[in-house]
């Protein structure tokens, strides 16, 4: 990488640090570019050149979440030996991810915010789709592994998704313990059935 590339990403930190403590603090909607402007020393027209607008800096942070969401899981991955298992991980770390993270509430309100521009919906749709993907070829290893006997796991994978996102919206106001029990009695649920 060389200075100028060093300094491009170095502005673009400064911008997404600065947004993000406003974002926790204040919220999605109440977080003006002008707040964000003084807090980082940047022009509007430099934060608007890195990040188009507020949505994709705030859209930034989220794929920023994610990326940390991904490491934090595939860190400990490898301590769930079967598919099973790793299903009732995932639901115990989002859990936990959800209830933790500073942003879950500047997200819930970004995410109910009707108006997006069409780059935004782009930009989240494809996000959605990673979900379902990662979702798909972890159902996948476990019909690979015999552990799964299902012919539609693109749907289950959907399925999942959808389950997770509701979770995530029912469980906010419980405490720890109540939450992971949700999670994993959903995944019960998912993984046998109530009938």
């Amino acid at each position: 990488m060389n200075k100028k590339q060093q300094q491009t990403e170095q502005t673009k930190k400064r911008i997404a640090d600065a947004a993000r403590a406003l974002f926790v603090q204040k919220g999605y909607k109440a977080t003006a570019i002008e707040e964000i402007v003084k807090a980082t020393g940047c022009s509007a027209g430099n934060i608007y050149y890195h990040f188009k607008s507020k949505e994709g800096l705030f859209l930034h942070l989220i794929e920023e979440w994610n990326r940390e969401w991904e490491d934090n899981w595939l860190a400990k991955e490898s301590l769930y030996p079967t598919t099973i298992d790793k299903l009732y991980g995932i639901a115990e770390h989002l859990a936990d991810d959800q209830l933790n993270h500073p942003l879950t509430k500047a997200v819930d309100e970004f995410f109910n915010n009707a108006e997006k521009a069409s780059d935004i919906e782009e930009r989240l749709n494809e996000m959605v789709q990673g979900y379902i993907d990662f979702n798909r070829q972890l159902l996948q290893r476990g019909v690979d592994s015999g552990e799964f006997k299902v012919k539609n796991v693109t749907g289950l994978a959907i399925i999942l998704d959808a389950l997770m996102l509701g979770l995530n919206q029912h469980t906010r106001r419980m405490e720890r313990e109540e939450a992971l029990a949700a999670y994993r009695l959903a995944m019960d649920v998912f993984l046998h059935g109530i009938a």
